[in-house]
């Protein structure tokens, strides 16, 4: 297993991070999985036994409950290096308090997440999606109070869009409060949105990158292929809506490509589509689960797979995102004094 720095901060992170959205199986997360508490013992076990150092949870998985079994499942493993991440912002509760980014609802939310997650702190505490109606100024100044008082080791976002993550930044740095070391964001093969701003931001403000969901619900999983049903207890077949697919002849061209590969390397299209992701530039980490040990044994494949040239240049060609504006015009006009972050998109298209 390789270890990451994260962002601007001297935390070392896996490759590979243990997602567990899978784990609980209250309300709407019973579509993603039921794990229950044995068999969430049984994969933490196997992650850490692969040399994963970080489990990534949040509040509004199963409402709670998903907290509850990693606080349970961990029991003294935390001695050996295992690191937490969790995540506030959704609705936990009816109340009109009871969501957001408010300093009311970070400090209870936090103090809720401890007892959960059965810790004295949390190593990375994110904030889980944008709040446009509470002050930056207040959530920042909520999460540095979090900090010093040393509930909260460090702090990132997930989420944000471009301004929303440099203003956040800028706000940190002005106040001299505590600044994000990383955000968590959607990023795969199929959606690479991120490449216009996020991942730019990132490199240039030595940001830490953790994905979610790399495999597009399971989509680039290798058993989804064109013209087949979907496979029995996938997301898509129980309604689970994320992410969604605009061009579904685009999807199938990069399944087509992917499983190619992998047919051809004797691997799975999942360790195939994780190992692009784990070569991009600006990815720490990104964060797999599963419904079965199996699928998590697959996954965490991916953390020795090393891609060829050729491979990754496939799938970079069938994945490749359009060049919007104003990123065209500084293709065709500012091409001779672009900066490291910009050439993390623009590169591949200036001509040798």
């Amino acid at each position: 297993m390789e270890y990451r720095l994260l962002g601007k901060s001297g935390l070392k992170i896996s490759t590979i991070t243990l997602g567990t959205m899978t784990m609980g199986g209250g309300g709407v997360f019973a579509k993603v999985g039921n794990v229950g508490l044995d068999d969430a013992r049984r994969q933490i076990d196997l992650c850490i036994d692969a040399g994963v150092n970080l489990i990534d949870t949040a509040d509004i998985y199963s409402t709670g409950g998903c907290e509850e079994i990693v606080g349970e499942a961990l029991g003294g493993k935390r001695k050996d290096g295992v690191l937490i991440a969790t995540k506030a912002r959704f609705p936990m509760g009816d109340g009109p308090n009871d969501r957001g980014l408010s300093r009311h609802y970070l400090m209870r939310a936090c103090e809720a997440s401890l007892r959960r997650l059965r810790t004295d702190v949390i190593d990375l505490y994110q904030v889980h999606e944008w709040d446009g109606q509470t002050p930056l100024e207040e959530t920042l100044e909520a999460l540095d109070t979090l900090v010093r008082q040393g509930k909260v080791r460090y702090i990132g976002c997930s989420n944000y869009s471009g301004w929303h993550l440099m203003k956040a930044l800028g706000i940190s740095a002005a106040e001299h409060r505590q600044r994000f070391i990383s955000q968590q964001i959607h990023y795969t093969l199929e959606a690479r949105e991120a490449e216009y701003e996020l991942v730019p931001i990132s490199i240039d403000q030595n940001l830490g990158i953790l994905v979610w969901s790399p495999l597009a619900g399971g989509l680039l999983s290798g058993k989804h292929r064109r013209d087949r049903a979907a496979p029995e207890g996938t997301r898509q077949l129980a309604g689970w809506s994320e992410p969604p697919i605009r061009d579904e002849e685009r999807l199938w061209r990069i399944v087509d490509t992917l499983v190619g590969i992998a047919d051809a390397r004797g691997v799975s299209g999942a360790q195939v589509a994780l190992a692009w992701l784990l070569g991009r530039q600006g990815v720490t980490s990104v964060i797999i689960g599963g419904r079965t040990e199996a699928q998590l044994k697959d996954n965490l494949g991916a953390a020795d797979l090393k891609l060829t040239d050729d491979e990754r240049a496939r799938l970079d060609a069938v994945s490749a995102p359009p060049v919007l504006y104003p990123y065209w015009h500084q293709l065709w006009t500012a091409n001779d004094r672009l900066g490291p972050a910009d050439l993390s998109l623009l590169g591949p298209h200036i001509k040798k």
